[in-house]
């Protein structure tokens, strides 16, 4: 696998734009994504009760070739009813007429606030924008990026090539997400291209498989999002040899796409609304691979853990405790806990015993922009990692005044 400067443009045959059409008052919020010939597409979306009108198209959708997909933030068409359906459906059935398919072959995506109906008349004129600036460059995937965003602080995106059959395969990725970001799906929109030769059965095993260890392992917040969303799609323009499950052409691809996938799933950990601590959970020795994601993501979803990271105390109990609540199998006398930086280590909990440590040089490790978690459960050979961050002050100040 190489890792490449890329995004969603990158691969063959896809362009994309974002644009401002006026659901914001002043940034992009307008983004599509096309590719000259009808894809392959999977999807995996928010298991939260409530789903966004885009989701519950999308999921009916996908299932179909899909040529293009239109996103917008600013406006999540989340519990709006009937009205929100069909304003979903109208959107890809405009975004179909300019493109020459029909509805049923168009995507959607929206973000932002909840329980507001989305302004066609503004939606559409967007679209036509949006439509006429795509570029198959690299700066159109940055625009579509940015388009997407909505309390992110950086655009998110990820390249990498692979070689199957001899042809150079590429899969590229965007992502946003900040906010209402907890385990169980996606937690943001997230869309991935590539050119491979691929059936929309394997691609959605693939994607599946990738998205459990990584979009399902971060959390901002504990909230989970109505319209969480990842999409893939595939052309197959690289014109390489299929991709078939069960064959090491499918190991390599569904391993860049891992890559893809994780590396996104970690920029939206570290970009948390307010943020200013990337914390990376390392469960291993554990019983059962359930049992160390459990552990992993009770840790990094623990407020009052994330409240200790920001301020750089090593109150180790408190990740403990998260572990004990997860539902996971584990015997609490048999765990090891380390926390590791940039500026060195520090054993706070050895076989279940506390260890008396250097309050200093545990302040400095904990520091770093970047802690890491280390729990040796001693129990089996199974691990997970997960990912979040700190919780601040500044978390509650974007969150008491979204709508404003």
């Amino acid at each position: 696998m190489n890792i490449i400067n890329g995004n969603i443009t990158s691969p063959k045959g896809f362009s994309a734009s974002g644009i401002h059409a006026g659901i914001k008052k002043a940034k992009k919020d307008m983004a599509v994504i096309l590719s000259e010939k009808l894809c392959s597409a999977a999807g995996c979306f928010t298991t939260n009760k409530v789903k966004a009108a885009p989701v519950i198209y999308d999921m009916k959708t996908v299932k179909n070739p899909v040529k293009a997909v239109v996103v917008n933030s600013g406006n999540a068409n989340a519990c709006t009813g009937d009205r929100g359906l069909k304003d979903a459906e109208d959107s890809a059935a405009f975004l179909g007429e300019l493109s020459g398919v029909k509805a049923e072959n168009i995507l959607t995506a929206s973000t932002g606030v909840i329980g507001v109906n989305l302004p066609m008349d503004t939606i559409k004129e967007g679209i036509k924008a949006c439509f006429s600036a795509l570029s198959d460059t690299y700066e159109g995937g940055e625009d579509a990026a940015e388009a997407i965003m909505t309390t992110d602080t950086v655009p998110k995106k990820a390249c990498a090539e692979i070689t199957i059959g001899g042809k150079t395969v590429t899969i590229g990725g965007i992502a946003k997400g900040c906010g209402m970001i907890n385990p169980n799906m996606a937690t943001m929109l997230c869309f991935i291209t590539t050119d491979a030769v691929i059936s929309s059965k394997t691609l959605q095993t693939a994607l599946s498989a990738a998205v459990k260890d990584t979009f399902n392992m971060i959390s901002v917040d504990g909230d989970m999002s109505t319209n969480d969303t990842v999409i893939a799609l595939a052309n197959g323009m690289s014109e390489s040899d299929e991709i078939k499950e069960g064959t090491a052409e499918y190991d390599e691809f569904l391993n860049a796409l891992f890559y893809i996938a994780r590396d996104l799933a970690i920029k939206c950990a570290k970009d948390g609304e307010g943020a200013t601590k990337l914390i990376e959970a390392h469960v291993y020795n554990a019983k059962t691979k359930d049992d160390a994601r459990l552990m992993a993501r009770s840790i990094v979803s623990s407020n009052l853990f994330k409240a200790a990271i920001f301020g750089s105390d090593a109150n180790w109990g408190r990740a403990l405790c998260a572990m004990g609540y997860s539902g996971a199998d584990f015997e609490p006398l048999k765990v090891s806990l380390t926390f590791k930086s940039d500026n060195g280590s520090i054993l706070v909990m050895d076989e279940g015993k506390p260890v008396i440590f250097d309050e200093d040089i545990a302040k400095t490790v904990l520091s770093a922009e970047k802690i890491n978690v280390e729990v040796d459960t001693a129990e089996g050979s199974e691990e997970a990692f997960a990912w979040g961050c700190d919780l601040t002050y500044d978390y509650v100040k974007i969150n008491g005044d979204y709508r404003s």
